[in-house]
């Protein structure tokens, strides 16, 4: 179990996964159309600031997450999903864990930060008992069909 580089081979994963126009905004947020296709993610990952990462189960992809170089010393956790055969089952913890822990060894971060949608429940507590501690609210900033999807902004220092 543990994180491997994402490459171009998984895109058609990603693709797979991402199936619905909400969820690909939940996931996504405005950066991506739907459907999510090779192209798009092809050019966000040639971002020389993005690093992402496939989490793998006994063989099996399980879920996608990504850091994104704020600064030297600042990453941003992005993108994070879990694969549904794999959701309630504590993925998404075990996934952050070995992120959090290679962001300060490889790459030497002294703080991560996040946004979340506030209505994401669920990935809220999960950031919450990984030491994330809400130090943002924005409301109205985001919307999708017409309504207003609020985000908290996060941070955990290392």
């Amino acid at each position: 179990m543990g994180l491997r580089a994402f490459e171009k081979s998984d895109y058609g994963t990603l693709i797979h996964w991402i199936d619905s126009d909400k969820l690909n905004y939940q996931w996504g947020g405005p950066n991506f159309e739907f459907p999510l296709d090779c192209t798009q993610i092809s050019k966000h990952c040639a971002q020389s600031e993005v690093f992402p990462f496939i989490f793998v189960i006994n063989e099996e992809n399980a879920g996608y997450v990504e850091l994104f170089k704020v600064s030297e010393s600042h990453f941003r956790i992005c993108r994070v999903f879990v694969s549904n055969d794999f959701r309630g089952k504590g993925v998404a913890k075990q996934m952050l864990n070995q992120l959090i822990e290679l962001s300060e060894t490889q790459f030497n971060v002294r703080e991560l930060s996040l946004a979340v949608f506030e209505r994401n429940k669920i990935a809220k507590n999960c950031y919450e008992s990984l030491g994330f501690v809400v130090t943002a609210f924005e409301q109205g900033t985001r919307s999708f069909d017409d309504a207003a999807w609020d985000l908290l902004r996060m941070e955990k220092r290392l």
